[in-house]
């Protein structure tokens, strides 16, 4: 899992480190020791810690003025025992919908297992962003993960499925690659 690193192409036009309302302000990263681990594996330096003990992430980019951001994340999403969608809403979701944050895409192609519990997180986050014509969605999520959120109803919530398996993201730039996102959910809304 070390070698695992969180996208880096951005970095010329985003760095939470140096983004004064990111909840990573002034974070300084050690690329040449390598102390985080998900169960007792070890991972880039590169990944934020952001309350959950088997769930890393990084906030790759955001737009304070198109309202949205984009978040990758590795390891095991565990809602049944570490209740990590509590540390990311109340660590992360919170900080970022306090500068009008209202479309999050969350790029899963390393999350490995999802353990659900109850929906509460998600639904109380859905609430909020769609009140606010926002969106949550799920891009490059494996099917196993998706369809555990299915059986937790977290697919009521968070948009997902194979239009969202974009496996060339990286290619893009990150207006380029939420206004993709933009408009497959825009496509999924007309259509339902």
């Amino acid at each position: 899992m070390h070698q695992i690193e969180p996208y880096a192409g951005w970095l010329k036009f985003y760095d939470s480190a140096n983004d004064q309302y990111s909840p990573f302000h002034g974070k300084e990263y050690n690329f040449d020791l390598y102390s985080d681990t998900i169960y007792g594996y070890y991972i880039d330096p590169g990944w934020d810690f952001f309350g959950s003990e088997t769930l890393y992430m990084k906030v790759l980019f955001v737009d304070y003025e198109r309202n949205f951001a984009i978040l990758e994340f590795i390891g095991e999403w565990n809602d049944a025992i570490n209740n990590d969608v509590m540390h990311l809403k109340r660590n992360i979701i919170e900080a970022m919908q306090m500068n009008f944050i209202n479309k999050f895409i969350l790029i899963g192609g390393n999350v490995l297992n999802f353990h659900g519990s109850d929906d509460s997180y998600y639904e109380e986050w859905f609430d909020e962003v769609t009140d606010n014509d926002g969106w949550i969605v799920g891009v490059n999520f494996l099917e196993h993960v998706t369809r555990e959120w299915s059986n937790y109803n977290i697919d009521s919530y968070i948009c997902e499925g194979p239009a969202f398996q974009i496996n060339n993201w990286r290619t893009m730039l990150p207006f380029a690659f939420f206004q993709k996102v933009e408009k497959l959910v825009q496509n999924r809304i007309e259509l339902t």
